[in-house]
């Protein structure tokens, strides 16, 4: 399907210009003249227009995408017509990418598209979850519920991604300081030294030696340095591009103390409340499990996510196949999930782990940002008195020197 804007005679006589989805150009002319109309000229709209124009603009932000998702949900509640409502959406608009974007969806269902074949025209906006839950609903009859649902969903999302940048910024702020304080002492601290140093002769500590040799290293070869920096990082980014280099940094992360535990919890968060929240829409638990499989973010465990997948497209329950990922399914966790199975409420219970989990991941990162703080001072008044260390090692021999 494809949109296509035309110009056209009414049979009163008056010029018409809108825009129609069809298969084809001959099948919106069909359109066009089924409709009465005389085309006067049919051309083809680029299915990804509103994102091309949304990308030179500054896009549709994801305060926006909520927005237009609660408002959606409310108006379809209220027993507003779909195309009415999605217009309604469009004039309100107050930034002109969503308004090219939300009138483009508008036109696609108009013109016979369902609403998630027309958000599915773009990805860039609207995910495959976002897709697969508005499916889901149209298909089931309860489509401003499962609007409700995303929102709810996304909300929740960005205040779980919220929590985890926040506990990171401190360690992160210390680690940059740490490492500008040592640079400049090396670049410009220690050279004022060596002068000194060289004026009196002697022999100097071996301390004192080696920063000074390695003060020298960084000013010769800075730009060798700030070179093999730059490469390092080139070499990472496409190391993580390939999915072998994502799955090798991904098993390197879960290894690591106290960190991978982190990512191991909000990798559970995401997929049981993303899980909990497509079954209790209505999507088949196949298709539910292979997308949350994506919102799991970190492709070692998500291969044993699709692991699962499989053997319960083999008759296999839920619970029995998750259980082979410790790591990410605890057994308490297992064995909550397959006493939900057999109750008939997976949805609910999948939620409420998701909800308890987070609250562990909180207390987690907590405690990890308690340990990190003390670690890094430590690590950074080390590395800092290292330095002044072996600059006043030569002044406590400063009479020897002189002699």
């Amino acid at each position: 399907m494809a949109t296509f804007s035309y110009k056209a005679i009414d049979a009163s006589g008056q010029a018409i210009a809108d825009r129609l989805v069809a298969a084809d150009r001959a099948a919106a002319i069909e359109q066009l003249c089924a409709k009465s109309l005389s085309p006067v000229s049919v051309e083809r709209m680029e299915d990804q227009q509103p994102e091309g124009l949304l990308a030179r603009v500054g896009g549709v932000s994801k305060g926006e995408i909520d927005a237009f998702t609660r408002q959606l949900a409310s108006l379809l509640a209220a027993g507003v017509p779909m195309s009415r409502a999605l217009a309604i959406l469009s004039r309100e608009a107050s930034r002109i990418g969503a308004n090219r974007l939300w009138a483009a969806v508008h036109d696609q269902v108009s013109g016979g598209m369902s609403l998630a074949d027309a958000m599915g025209l773009h990805p860039r906006v609207f995910s495959p979850i976002y897709v697969a839950m508005v499916r889901a609903g149209e298909t089931g009859g309860f489509l401003d519920l499962v609007l409700e649902q995303i929102a709810t969903f996304r909300s929740r999302e960005r205040d779980l991604k919220g929590r985890v940048k926040a506990a990171l910024i401190y360690p992160i702020i210390l680690a940059v300081l740490a490492a500008g304080i040592l640079v400049f002492l090396l670049t410009y601290f220690i050279p004022r030294f060596s002068t000194m140093f060289a004026e009196f002769g002697g022999s100097l500590p071996v301390l004192t030696l080696t920063i000074v040799a390695v003060s020298k290293i960084m000013l010769r070869y800075w730009l060798v340095l700030a070179l093999g920096i730059t490469l390092g990082v080139f070499a990472v980014q496409r190391m993580l591009a390939r999915e072998e280099g994502r799955r090798a940094m991904d098993s390197l992360l879960l290894r690591m103390p106290l960190f991978g535990v982190a990512m191991a919890r909000f990798a559970l968060v995401r997929f049981c409340r993303m899980l909990g929240t497509l079954v209790g829409a209505g999507v088949p638990l196949i298709a539910a499990l292979r997308v949350a499989k994506e919102a799991i973010g970190n492709q070692v465990l998500a291969d044993t996510v699709s692991s699962a997948t499989e053997s319960v497209q083999k008759g296999n329950p839920l619970a029995r196949s998750l259980e082979r990922c410790r790591l990410l399914f605890p057994a308490s966790v297992i064995e909550m999930i397959s006493v939900a199975e057999e109750s008939g409420r997976l949805d609910d219970e999948l939620i409420r782990l998701a909800g308890t989990y987070e609250s562990d991941l909180d207390r987690h990162l907590k405690m990890m940002v308690a340990l990190a703080e003390p670690l890094l001072l430590f690590v950074m008044a080390g590395l800092v008195g290292t330095v002044v260390i072996g600059m006043l090692l030569p002044i406590f021999n400063l009479q020897e020197l002189v002699r």
